[in-house]
């Protein structure tokens, strides 16, 4: 009896000296996080995307918390909130919003099967890390898109999708949340990210080919040839040639499209912009009807002065014949 008593006694004993170590090692090593940490993270959208370049929304509220005690948050943004959720924050923090443009995922490449034909046939593991790791895949094209939908499968928002026809990956803006998924997806950094543009409206060139022109032009119809019309034509200074290929800064470009209309193989393309006016069939139909009585007029001036010449000399003939009578 005396046996169990003691063993009861000497485990009790060290229950309680336990507890008191681990009472004082919990207060002494006790790391407080602070309250806003959780407040910042239920206003989040919990995507984990990681496109605000933290690993998840939880490192996101970290470094909103930490840029608010440090006087400011400038430069901190979930693409996948928006403005709306950065406003709920700024609010929470006590911090101005930084009001920085949305943007929008855009494909730089238009290497479709009519632009850029086939010239191999790659059969293994069909992903575009694998298919770039072999070379240049199918075309001739070292630089374009690969087609197998890295970019698509990296999407958690359904934004991208592989166009049948073309074989070329197409953004939903409607969907499209500028998380940066997909550029880190690419093996050859065709994605960008670029400002969405007043009423969507953006002017880009959509080729990375920095092959010299002549090449170029020959593995892609769509090719930048680097030939430097666009950025002769822009007034702004937007546009650089560097490397065999030009490229639109967003922040310089006035949206004017004369460089557009300058690119001798259509490699920049201008989105969600307004249809060209034409003049319309009346008014061309008139403009010809005119140009073509002009040209009657022209031509049957002469034929009737011809007429009034050869009726002045029959009447002066006939003058003569009535002298000599």
């Amino acid at each position: 009896m005396d046996f169990i008593l003691n063993a009861v006694l000497v485990l009790g004993g060290i229950a309680l000296i336990a507890s008191v170590i681990l009472y004082v090692c919990s207060k002494k090593f006790a790391v407080k996080e602070d309250p806003r940490l959780a407040q910042v993270a239920e206003l989040l959208p919990g995507a984990n995307c990681g496109g605000c370049g933290f690993p998840g929304c939880s490192g996101l509220a970290d470094a909103l918390v930490k840029g608010a005690d440090a006087g400011s948050i400038e430069g901190l943004n979930c693409p996948v909130g928006g403005s709306d959720v950065m406003k709920q924050v700024a609010d929470l923090l006590g911090m101005a919003m930084d009001n920085s443009e949305p943007k929008v995922a855009v494909v730089r490449c238009n290497g479709t099967c009519d632009n850029r034909p086939r010239i191999t046939i790659y059969d293994g593991l069909q992903t575009c890390a694998a298919v770039n790791a072999c070379g240049a895949g199918e075309t001739g094209c070292g630089y374009g898109c690969l087609g197998c939908g890295d970019c698509v499968n990296a999407c958690q928002f359904g934004a991208l999708s592989i166009n049948e026809q073309t074989g070329m990956p197409e953004v939903d803006e409607e969907k499209c949340t500028a998380c940066g998924a997909c550029v880190k997806a690419c093996p050859r950094n065709i994605i960008e990210l670029r400002k969405r543009g007043p009423k969507g409206r953006r002017i880009y060139v959509r080729c990375v080919n920095k092959d010299k022109g002549a090449i170029a032009k020959k593995n892609c119809a769509a090719a930048c040839i680097g030939c430097g019309k666009c950025a002769k034509e822009c007034k702004f200074e937007a546009i650089t040639v560097a490397a065999n290929i030009s490229y639109i800064d967003p922040d310089k470009c006035r949206l004017c499209r004369k460089c557009e209309a300058a690119c001798p193989t259509g490699s920049i393309v201008a989105v969600n912009f307004p249809p060209k006016k034409e003049k319309p069939a009346e008014a061309k139909n008139l403009t010809a009807s005119t140009e073509n009585t002009a040209k009657v007029s022209v031509e049957k001036t002469p034929v009737a002065e011809t007429a009034k010449q050869k009726t002045t000399e029959s009447s002066n003939n006939q003058s003569l014949k009535e002298d000599k009578a």
